[in-house]
């Protein structure tokens, strides 16, 4: 398996994973060719959030992706994380 292949895979299953969450308004796998970090990028929404939940920061590092910081806007909490 490649390492481009490797990678969208674990993106892919970590979106999987936090989609099920609770507090998950969207998730979106973006190419490197769409991201601005230029890598396999995973950006999730939370809803009316004050920072992110154990489970979902759990996923994250069971795929073993870089947490970005993003601040958090109105209403929602965004979370960027990256291989």
């Amino acid at each position: 398996m490649s390492c481009t292949v490797e990678a969208r895979a674990r993106v892919r299953r970590a979106a999987r994973a936090i989609r099920d969450c609770a507090p998950t308004v969207a998730v979106d796998v973006l190419e490197p060719s769409d991201s601005s970090h230029d890598c396999w990028t995973l950006e999730v929404a939370l809803r009316d959030r004050d920072g992110i939940p154990p489970a979902v920061t759990r996923e994250i590092a069971i795929a073993g992706l870089t947490l970005r910081p993003v601040p958090s806007q109105p209403g929602y909490q965004p979370v960027v994380a990256t291989v």
